[in-house]
């Protein structure tokens, strides 16, 4: 397939996330043209696996036509309803189905456009029932360091994964970042229970240093995604919610990436952290990435403080466009089915253990610093002289190597800077895991034998 004018077309006119200005123009990037299962294919007919489920999110695999039948079919129906004035049975049915999969009272979903107006969505929420309760003050959000929330202005304010400088404006009034939850950051005679203490302590000591009454919620991934797949010590997330809860703060749990699957349940909030979240904000294998659509869902105990007789004429004046829209809505509805009609998350949960061993068997491999996941995710994290924090320039370089290295054998990676970040469709088979890291290993060996020439 010639695919010269596209890729002038591209350089010329698509600007792409996070665009690298430098190369603005003359970018050489890989074409993905078809798919099927869990396999991408590129314009030069090579057939990749897809390693990250293109952004987190292709949840029962590409090429479903029962996916694409709903879609087709709703579109001759109804393509476009407005949200705002009259509502659309495909939406109104959607939100149920969420809420029957919701953990305790999270029974309100606001549909958005994706997981950035999730978030945002949330935040204002928190704001406005806040100022409906009188409690004007109580703004501020505490995140984490190598959070990522979103792109939109009030989602980036309040995300902190960046290594590379920050060119873009952000919000610095309204959110409190914790340090990094990272186990691999502890120090050398640190034990895991110490760090976790450490990290429970940073939390507590944080609202009490704002103030109780300014802090609003503490907004968390249950695993650090696009930070680098980091999982926080075991037990944190129940701690850090008890914590809130004491002191009178929400608990917001960015779900976008961890819902809908990826760890063997619908939400993994209760389920795998035992924790009961004021909000869940979810996205990406929503509508298996077929359309886009993301949520905020929110708790009946805090809608009933803000509506009825407590609603004092006022209007939650946040939405889009595009919410409930009954194309995403029938995707999203169909993807559901496959789920439970081919038991998807418990064959999730099956293969978990497998794609877990596989990832820790490149532990010990050249240029590797450390490999974690959790759940169907995970992160190898490589340096030259395998420090954990080392030159960005080398970092960038050696992950692009890597990156090349893995596509010339079959495999597409999320190269995040030097870490390699796998999070496969949900219906990869045992064989293709297997298929997928000896890539991967191979790829690391044959860069780490041609170091020298880098």
């Amino acid at each position: 397939m010639d695919n010269t004018a596209a890729k002038n077309w591209d350089n010329d006119h698509f600007m792409h996330p996070w665009e690298g200005m430098d190369s603005l123009g003359n970018n050489d990037r890989t074409f993905v043209e078809a798919s099927d299962g869990v396999y991408v294919t590129n314009d030069k007919g090579d057939r990749l696996i897809d390693g990250p489920a293109g952004m987190w999110c292709v949840q029962v695999g590409y090429g479903r036509d029962e996916i694409a039948d709903a879609m087709a079919e709703q579109a001759r129906k109804l393509a476009y309803f407005s949200p705002f004035n009259n509502t659309n049975s495909v939406a109104s049915e959607f939100a149920r189905e969420i809420a029957k999969r919701t953990p305790g009272d999270l029974n309100h979903v606001f549909f958005t456009t994706g997981g950035s107006t999730a978030v945002d969505t949330a935040i204002r929420f928190v704001h406005f029932r806040n100022n409906m309760l009188g409690q004007r003050n109580k703004k501020k959000i505490i995140s984490r360091e190598k959070a990522y929330h979103g792109s939109t202005y009030l989602s980036a304010a309040v995300s902190a994964k960046e290594r590379d400088p920050l060119w873009l404006d952000k919000l610095t009034n309204i959110a409190h970042f914790l340090p990094n939850v990272n186990p691999l950051m502890r120090r050398a005679d640190q034990s895991i229970d110490a760090f976790l203490e450490e990290k429970v302590a940073d939390l507590e000591s944080a609202i009490l240093e704002l103030g109780p009454e300014n802090v609003a919620a503490y907004i968390a991934e249950p695993v650090l995604a696009s930070g680098g797949v980091i999982v926080p010590p075991a037990g944190y997330q129940k701690r850090c919610i008890d914590i809130c809860h004491k002191h009178d703060v929400l608990y917001i749990s960015d779900e976008v990436v961890t819902a809908f699957g990826r760890m063997g349940h619908w939400f993994a909030s209760k389920e795998v952290f035992d924790i009961q979240p004021d909000i869940i904000t979810c996205a990406k294998g929503l509508t298996s990435g077929y359309a886009p659509m993301g949520a905020a869902i929110f708790s009946e105990r805090l809608i009933a403080d803000v509506s009825g007789q407590h609603g004092n004429g006022a209007v939650f004046s946040n939405g889009f466009t595009y919410s409930g829209h009954p194309v995403s809505a029938a995707a999203g509805l169909a993807s559901m089915r496959i789920i439970e009609k081919e038991g998807i998350l418990e064959h999730v949960r099956t293969i978990i253990p497998h794609f877990q061993d596989r990832l820790q068997g490149l532990a010990d491999l050249p240029l590797v610093v450390d490999a974690r996941g959790m759940g169907l995710m995970g992160c190898i994290q490589c340096a030259y002289d395998k420090k954990r924090d080392s030159d960005l320039e080398r970092d960038y370089e050696l992950g692009a190597r890597i990156d090349a290295a893995c596509q010339e054998r079959g495999l597409i990676l999320r190269p995040m800077i030097n870490m390699c970040v796998m999070s496969p469709p949900l219906v990869i088979t045992s064989n293709q895991i297997d298929r997928m890291f000896d890539i991967l290993e191979d790829a690391i060996r044959a860069v780490d034998s041609t170091r020298g020439s880098a």
